[in-house]
């Protein structure tokens, strides 16, 4: 099978092995030379397996961009460059919130101030001379670093054997600005979570935001996966919470790593918190979401942040962020002496370095024990 298309564009052919299998392969005129390769096996009817057609045209406009050269006389822009990373992310199928930091960095600070110059004429003199323009306007060392990571990102892209479209990389001559040496992690402790919980503003959503603040310090879900979170995804005989989406930048975005794919413990302090807000909440099947505004809508984020921080002015706790949960759970488990690859599993953690921070603040008296001992104490 053929799909016809217009000149200039290759065409789209499956093809049937020896033992039945349906692939796609692409053909596309190229320097002047005719490259045909698969592209993936063909999804078949009701498999969640394989490349639609559709999948199958944006992989082939793939093959095309990252092999084709630019145009004859002169050579690739920034601008260009970033177009086509742009399209090889969203190929990928890369978080929404990946692909929308890129865009953002590209259309805020590269574009504007490099983006009509060619790959290789851009040197780490320039990039330099972006920093300083970045720092004057008042942007943080964190979101420099992360400009510049994006730009660097762009050009290990170009320097691919398959496209070869720079020959080098200015930002590994670049000294990026160093981060200052915070205060470390925020994180409450158990009675503090109490304190925080007791201080709920009250309200139609006084109860829903107790469960929350308790289910977010106890089981370490990020923000956006409390609100993406269903009943579905609790599963009460396991007593375990299956972490399978999140909610970012306005969409719920399902999990694609299998680190964040993960399955994290429930206490029995979670279970009965989640059990009790279940009998307040009956609207809606397994599908509703748990934490839900009272009209069974997505929470409000702005909202929810309103009122977390006037829970800790009435708590009498310092300002920090809802993520200060999140830490509160592995700095806890982390005393408690559960074993940090245990723990990596459970965050969603990609490195075990990130986890092993959490083992030095929270009081451990096993340690204590054992340096007791040591000096006969």
């Amino acid at each position: 099978m053929s799909t016809k298309r217009p000149y200039g564009t290759g065409s789209l052919t499956v093809r049937t092995d020896k033992l039945g299998r349906e692939s796609w392969f692409g053909r596309a005129y190229i320097d002047g030379q005719r490259v045909n390769r698969k592209l993936g096996p063909k999804r078949q009817t009701g498999s969640a397996k394989g490349l639609t057609q559709t999948q199958a045209e944006s992989a082939l406009r793939r093959l095309m961009d990252e092999a084709q050269p630019s145009a004859k006389g002169d050579r690739l822009t920034l601008s260009h460059a970033g177009e086509r990373y742009l399209r090889y992310l969203e190929g990928l199928g890369r978080k929404r919130a990946t692909v929308v930091a890129v865009e953002s960095a590209l259309r805020v600070w590269l574009n504007p101030h490099l983006g009509d110059r060619s790959l290789e004429a851009i040197t780490p003199e320039d990039i330099d001379d972006l920093i300083v323009t970045m720092r004057g306007a008042n942007v943080g060392i964190k979101s420099v670093r992360n400009y510049i990571g994006t730009l660097s990102a762009i050009y290990r892209f170009a320097q691919h054997p398959r496209r070869r479209w720079a020959t080098s990389n200015p930002v590994d001559a670049v000294e990026l600005p160093q981060l200052p040496r915070g205060e470390g992690i925020k994180f409450l402790t158990m009675p503090e979570v109490e304190r925080l919980a007791a201080a709920a503003v009250g309200g139609d959503h006084q109860a829903l935001d107790r469960t929350l603040y308790l289910v977010g310090a106890m089981t370490g879900l990020r923000q956006g996966e409390l609100i993406a979170l269903r009943w579905a995804d609790i599963d009460w005989r396991a007593h375990r919470i299956r972490v399978r989406r999140s909610h970012v930048l306005g969409e719920f975005d399902e999990v694609k790593s299998s680190l964040s794919l993960r399955a994290v413990p429930m206490s029995s302090r979670v279970t009965a918190a989640l059990k009790a807000w279940r009998k307040l909440t009956p609207r809606g099947g397994d599908d509703a979401l748990v934490f839900a505004e009272p009209t069974g809508e997505v929470l409000r984020r702005g909202a929810l942040m309103r009122r977390y921080r006037r829970a800790l002015e009435t708590a009498t706790l310092p300002a920090m962020p809802f993520h200060a949960l999140r830490h509160t759970f592995a700095t806890s488990c982390a005393a408690a002496g559960v074993p940090l690859r245990t723990l990596q599993e459970w965050l969603g953690h990609r490195d075990l370095a990130t986890v092993q921070r959490y083992a030095s603040y929270s009081p451990n008296e096993g340690e204590v024990a054992m340096v007791d001992r040591a000096f006969g104490s």
